[in-house]
């Protein structure tokens, strides 16, 4: 007779497969090889109801290898969180089975997942924000954080470059509840996985400082469970190499690639399901006794966990209570930026916006302890670390100064696996231009919608002698064309604060702070007007002084420039209006009549200044609009001879539009 284990296996296999027959698409090869892994992990270790998943102290479980969405699926089900019409609707419209697994979307969904690679990042992530917030809350009596972050790779995932990244930083940091099984399956989506593949897995692994375990059959659930139980005891990061047939039990098509990303077909679905010794005639069926099994183990044993806990964290309350609040504050997504006192600065003041943002990053950081973040080995430049505080290392979690060293990529997806994690307001700084190291993982946080904060200094041509592959030009078009993001390029000092106010106050999407090398003179406008224009995106920097005759639109330090140039202007009799846009979408979301105040559509000499790509500008200025916008690459020399050189000077500005008049 058939064990309840193997049965249960082989249910998951069939709901993954029938999922995907039912939809006409999605990837069986995967569920088919892993679900003995999947079943030994959920059954036997994971402390996760995800019917509760909101529990704070549950086990992460991250499925990197997204494209194998219906094994999750089928997991969640069983569990009790998702019904059989949903998998039966799989990859259709206004279904909780997306193609690929989405936060928010589907409960019990950590992450969303498909990019490859991004999954394990998010994970190590998510490794690092239970040992800080364990370092920091924790007690000798009392461990109210204290989960594992599970994470199912593939090939891809490890062939990807930000999985290196990641498994380099974590085993540097020595993140001891990090687990990783990888779907060893030697195949890939074209074909055999040694035609691009044959790394030493093994010599990688242990290489970065991780432990590396090694499953010969992965059928053998007591091998598999082994396996996790000696990584539960490690004191590094663990990977277990699980090796696996994909499309396990297809007769004419397992350990091929194509079973990686197409359907069966109802004849090899018909013969699989005679391998697992199942009836094929019933589609998406499951017996009583493998609900009940998962009842009696994973569902009990999570919910015992949970119950515990919540004894735990009650008593922590009356003997922490300032400990409690905190910690519970981190987890709960409140605007963090309604108490925050923030001293501004006096019209005249002269700094970097890099240099404010560090200013404003020390007080923002003394009022909200769930601040917590670092930079790519570009701290000093970026002004991002915070002063008196210690470092976030292997021998102190409870460090707030972060040391992502050379990986954008990683830390931005590490990023995104701190705020998916809840507890903590996680930032990241690097180079404007790097942004495109890391711009996938951005896309991910706009998607998920976490209030992940970016720190982007050196924002223009006028970095100067670095030249052209340090000075950006179109990423902060690229950046403004992902959706759900505040992309905000402030002036001076006030902008700056209320940028960094607008990231505190986001809990549904993050923010990229866009930020001067050079300095920039702070604005003769009071702090409330600037707060209220930046979260409009756009507002009067400076007043005709009659009808408007000319209207310029700047962001960042052109808006000096804007204003420098409507000065000379008016020693001419021309009236001109200067309109700092700080933040082009946000100005995009007013109501119509607040643009037409802004635009002024009636105003004929319509100018730009911004030292980036011209595109998004022309709705402002229409075709006979006058951009001073760069659409080509920059150049290596002093700042003041590239900014020359490109036409951004007050004499240069004003002679071009004379000469226009």
């Amino acid at each position: 007779m058939e064990s309840i284990q193997q049965q249960t296996i082989n249910t998951i296999r069939a709901l993954s497969i029938d999922m995907i027959e039912e939809a006409n698409s999605g990837h069986p090869g995967l569920p088919m090889g892993a679900a003995p892994m999947a079943y030994t992990l959920w059954v036997n270790h994971l402390n996760f109801n995800p019917n509760h998943d909101k529990f704070i102290n549950r086990d992460r479980f991250i499925l990197s290898a997204g494209h194998g969405s219906a094994l999750l699926y089928s997991l969640l089900h069983l569990s009790g969180s998702l019904s059989m019409d949903e998998l039966k609707n799989f990859r259709q419209k206004d279904s909780k089975t997306p193609g690929h697994p989405e936060l928010h979307h589907t409960e019990g969904v950590e992450v969303t997942t498909g990019p490859l690679g991004q999954g394990f990042a998010m994970g190590v992530g998510q490794a690092m924000a239970e040992a800080h917030l364990a370092a920091k809350y924790n007690q000798a009596d009392y461990s109210v954080m204290d989960h594992y972050t599970y994470v199912l790779c593939s090939d891809g995932d490890l062939m990807e470059g930000v999985s290196h990244e990641s498994a380099s930083l974590a085993g540097h940091l020595g993140l001891e509840k990090l687990i990783v099984l990888y779907d060893s399956n030697d195949i890939s989506l074209d074909g055999k996985l040694n035609k691009s593949f044959s790394e030493d897995i093994e010599g990688r692994f242990t290489a970065y400082g991780w432990d590396y375990i090694h499953v010969s059959d992965g059928n053998n659930i007591d091998e598999i469970n082994r396996a996790i139980e000696q990584a539960k005891e490690s004191d590094k990061p663990s990977l277990i190499e699980v090796k696996t047939i994909i499309g396990f039990g297809s007769p004419n098509l397992s350990g091929t690639n194509k079973i990686h990303g197409a359907p069966l077909g109802e004849e090899e679905r018909q013969l699989t399901f005679e391998q697992y010794g199942m009836d094929s005639t019933e589609k998406f069926n499951v017996d009583d006794s493998v609900y009940e099994h998962f009842k009696e183990t994973m569902i009990k044993r999570a919910d015992d966990a949970e119950s515990k806990w919540n004894e735990q964290i009650e008593q922590y309350a009356k003997d922490y209570p300032e400990l409690y609040k905190e910690f519970m504050n981190g987890f709960n997504d409140e605007d963090l930026s309604k108490d925050l006192n923030i001293e501004s600065y006096e019209a005249g003041h002269s700094k970097a916006t890099r240099a404010y943002s560090g200013e404003v990053l020390q007080q923002i950081s003394a009022q909200v302890p769930q601040l917590f973040g670092g930079a790519a080995d570009l701290a000093s430049s970026n002004k991002s670390l915070v002063n008196d505080e210690t470092d976030f290392s292997k021998d102190n979690y409870a460090g707030r100064n972060i040391w992502f060293g050379v990986r954008e990529f990683g830390m931005a997806a590490a990023l995104n696996g701190m705020a998916s994690h809840g507890g903590l307001r996680p930032y990241g700084a690097t180079f404007f231009v790097f942004s495109d190291y890391l711009k996938a993982a951005f896309r991910l946080s706009s998607i998920m919608k976490l209030p992940v904060t970016y720190i982007f200094t050196h924002d223009s041509i006028a970095v100067g002698e670095d030249g052209p592959t340090h000075e950006p030009i179109e990423q902060l078009s690229a950046l403004r064309a992902i959706p759900n993001a505040n992309v905000i390029r402030p002036t001076e000092g006030k902008e700056t604060i209320a940028a960094w106010k607008v990231a505190m106050e986001s809990t549904d999407k993050p923010t990229a702070l866009i930020l001067t090398r050079q300095n920039v003179t702070t604005l003769d406008v009071d702090q409330q007007t600037v707060e209220e224009g930046v979260r409009k995106g756009a507002y009067v920097v400076k007043e005709a002084k009659d009808k408007a005759t000319h209207i310029i639109f700047a962001s960042g330090s052109e808006v000096n420039l804007a204003i420098d140039t409507a000065d000379q202007l008016e020693q001419d009799g021309h009236h001109v209006q200067v309109v700092s846009v700080p933040d082009m979408a946000k100005f995009e979301q007013q109501d119509e009549a607040y643009k037409n105040e802004i635009l002024q559509k009636d105003v004929k000499h319509r100018i730009v200044i911004e030292m980036g790509a011209s595109i998004g500008w022309h709705r402002f200025v229409g075709i006979d609009g006058l951009l001073f916008t760069i659409d080509q690459f920059g150049m290596s020399a002093n700042a003041k001879d590239v900014l020359e050189h490109y036409g951004f000077t007050t004499e240069q500005i004003v002679k071009q539009i004379k000469d226009r008049l």
